[in-house]
């Protein structure tokens, strides 16, 4: 292989394919090869100053900003809020001399206890496709290379290093793929990371399907792909597949294997350099530590994005609270915030900020705070909880702040409940049984359980993890400096044997069965009829919104334009997210959801400002993937549009008419009565081709209910010794004369509606 850096021998070559270390590419000095350094980092840098350290963010790593994790910014529902964090970390990381930052991740938030959510941004692909390529662009843009992760149906801790997911290729194509696929084919990421498990049996790392047929050619990704460190099992069945850099370094041990396959002719010699040139390639994202960072600036900034992710989930007047109001704020977590979540996304954070530090700005009047339960469980709990009452009595309004203490959700396991521990939920209820009024405040990367207190408080903020400065931004939102704008990127459940997931998660023996499969999350709730708590989408504000004129047009055979004025009828400047959903349940060929977000913005106006707002439909928001035809088709027919105030809540639809796909599928034998009936080359002619009158009186209407079904090959049997031989052939040769299916390729794919 001749290249700028020379030529390389296949042992540089082989050693070029396996990491130096935990954070670095390998190096060749004497051809100028230089490493590339990487680091986690999809909310803050955690950088091993010393090069050491581990995968599994056990070791203290350098300081530095800890923002919104993922949870909180998929919350957000704003691209700019990803925008943003994505460019202060670029900052950081050139900083640190930091070349590629492992993130985001976009996988999709299959259970709700999955013990990683607070490190993905969605139950929805749409939502987690835009933000996550939002926060490459910004990222990239600043000099520093993404590391999208982790590719793919990687949705669970438990067995994560092994277990088999089991998921058909629709429900790939339609909800594990298209973040993944966003991020590709709009932002171009530096590196996509390929996950520990198996999909369908073999690992993410040896999978040649996933890694070169459809992220290579099909996405056209031209990044490398490098594995999650520790996910490659075989070293030269990895290559093969499209894994181009191994993480981390297998200390000299997979290199000369590599080569030997190579030799022995197991290995194409050109899939290495393939490999090679891709990792070298990544050498332009190569720099230098670049000037100092304002770490305080970037504090506000954490304060200011973190405002933009909680969700009002509740509020019967209680908030926003007056600064002349006597608080007794009450849980441990208002004075010893949790604000991130465990494992090697875990930031040694600049700085903190709770809530106990912030209020001074805010209250003008006594504070009076009570743990009212401790993170180790020690102490008296009933002493604690009594205490808090008593405070909580003496107040205007209590504050309570509770949520899941970090030992309870983390890389590495997964929740087996949604409840919030026992001793938190009795706090509440003796709380809001003491208080004139009682607010709460939810700190947690999974959603979590409301249902034995909820009816008794007056108003709920939900937290999430809001990165270093959380405390600050709850004082922001409490005390209406700023307007909750959130939405709830995942639904929150009345029960969790209701989430469509529950009966498969998270499998047994070695494999996890997806069988919810296009139904994953509100998309299952609504279609079987669940009620939830708070439905995907949901938000409130302390103003009010007016929306108004929704209309849609169609703007070509499979695509359409949503139009909506968006009006701020009340008397502070706020936020509302325009959710647009499509309703393909008319088409009954396939399973399809009640309805999917197909299109959305987040739109800002001062009180009495009105905005139209006009949101593109592509041809993807109405296809589904087509396993024969290996395509995304649009069946021809009528599609609802449906403007929403969440995934429940319905404003206004309007039905369409789409010209979509004319799809001539080859019959066979296999194919039903029905089918060939209804084929548009074969089905107008058939019955004048076959004029039997026993084939006549099968195919009547009133007798087709009864013998649609039956594979045309069985008829064929019951009708051969009468018929001219060849007749069925001739017909089903017919099926395919014609060209093929009017269906666009692949490589048609547009964020705004147009080609």
């Amino acid at each position: 292989m001749i290249n700028s850096h020379g030529e390389l021998s296949l042992e540089q070559k082989a050693a070029l394919v396996s990491g130096d270390g935990p954070w670095s590419t390998a190096s060749l000095p004497e051809l100028g090869v230089q490493p590339v350094r990487l680091s986690d980092g999809p909310h803050g840098l955690r950088v091993m100053m010393d090069g050491g350290g581990d995968n599994l963010g056990l070791a203290e790593s350098a300081r530095a900003t800890c923002f919104p994790p993922a949870v909180a910014v998929g919350s957000s529902w704003d691209p700019v809020v990803a925008e943003r964090i994505g460019a202060a970390i670029a900052r950081e990381a050139r900083a640190a001399g930091v070349d590629i930052v492992l993130g985001p991740g976009v996988n999709i938030k299959r259970s709700p206890l999955c013990g990683r959510n607070f490190e993905y941004l969605s139950e929805d692909p749409l939502v987690s496709g835009v933000l996550g390529a939002a926060f490459v662009r910004s990222l990239q843009a600043g000099g520093v290379g993404a590391s999208v992760k982790h590719f793919a149906a990687n949705n669970q801790e438990t067995d994560r290093m092994r277990v088999s997911s089991d998921v058909d290729e629709r429900t790939l194509r339609e909800i594990y793929f298209p973040a993944f696929e966003r991020v590709v084919r709009e932002a171009q990421p530096a590196t996509v990371m390929c996950s520990y498990n198996r999909v369908n049996g073999i690992f993410s790392s040896e999978n040649r399907w996933l890694l070169t047929d459809v992220l290579r050619n099909e996405w056209g990704f031209g990044g490398a792909v490098v594995s999650d460190w520790g996910a490659v099992h075989d070293p030269v069945v990895a290559v093969h597949a499209g894994v181009d850099l191994e993480m981390p370094g297998s200390e000299g041990r997979n290199p000369p294997i590599i080569a030997a396959a190579v030799r022995a002719g197991v290995l194409d010699e050109d899939e290495l350099d393939s490999a090679v040139q891709r990792v070298i390639g990544l050498s332009s994202w190569r720099g230098t530590a670049d000037g100092d960072v304002d770490l305080d600036v970037h504090h506000q900034l954490a304060r200011q994005v973190a405002a933009q992710c909680a969700v009002l989930l509740k509020n019967d007047g209680a908030l926003p609270l007056s600064g002349s109001s006597k608080l007794a704020v009450i849980g441990e977590f208002a004075r010893t915030p949790r604000y991130q979540g465990g494992g090697s996304s875990r930031v040694n954070s600049t700085r903190t900020a709770s809530f106990l530090d912030s209020v001074v700005e805010y209250a003008n009047a006594h504070v009076d705070f009570q743990p009212g339960f401790t993170l180790d469980g020690s102490g008296d709990p009933s002493a604690l909880r009594a205490a808090a009452a008593h405070a909580a009595a003496g107040a205007d309004i209590a504050l309570v702040f509770a949520g899941l203490r970090e030992s309870d959700e983390s890389e590495g396991y997964d929740r087996t409940t949604l409840e919030l521990p026992a001793d938190q939920v009795e706090l509440i209820k003796e709380v809001a049984a003491a208080a004139s009024r009682t607010v709460v405040v939810l700190s947690h990367g999974g959603v979590v359980s409301m249902e034995d207190w909820h009816d008794d408080v007056d108003a709920i903020l939900d937290a999430f993890l809001l990165g270093q400065a959380s405390g600050a931004a709850i004082a922001d939102l409490l005390y209406g400096a700023v307007n909750p704008s959130g939405r709830l990127a995942e639904t929150i459940p009345r029960r969790l044997i209701d989430s469509p997931s529950a009966p498969n998660f998270p499998g047994e023996e070695g494999h996890v069965l997806y069988g919810e499969r296009v139904l994953v999350g509100y998309r299952g709730y609504s279609k079987m009829g669940r009620p939830v708590r708070y439905p995907f989408g949901h938000g409130l504000s302390y103003t009010t919104f007016r929306i108004s004129e929704f209309s849609v047009h169609v703007t070509g055979q499979d695509s359409a334009a949503a139009s909506v004025r968006v009006t701020n009828t009340g008397d502070r400047a706020g936020a509302h997210v325009v959710q647009i959903y499509v309703d393909a349940t008319a088409h009954d060929r396939v399973l399809r959801p009640q309805r999917e977000l197909r299109a959305f913005t987040k739109v800002f106006l001062e009180p009495g400002q009105t905005m139209r707002v006009e949101l593109p439909l592509d041809r993807r928001a109405f296809a589904y993937w087509d396993v024969p035809q290996k395509n995304w088709v649009v069946a021809p027919g009528d599609y609802v549009v449906q403007l929403g105030w969440d995934a429940e809540s319905i404003h206004a639809e309007q039905s369409i008419a789409l010209e979509g796909d004319l799809v001539i599928r080859e019959l066979t034998g296999w194919s039903t009565l029905a089918e060939w009936l209804e084929h548009p080359l074969v089905g107008p002619t058939l019955r004048e081709d076959v004029a039997d009158p026993r084939f006549l009186y099968i195919t009547e209407p009133r007798v087709v209910r009864v013998t649609g079904t039956m594979p045309m090959g069985r008829i064929i049997d019951f009708l051969r010794d009468d018929l001219p031989e060849g007749t069925f052939e001739a017909l089903m040769a017919k099926s395919v004369a014609a060209p093929r299916p009017d269906i666009v390729p692949n490589s048609r794919w547009s964020s705004n509606g147009k080609d």
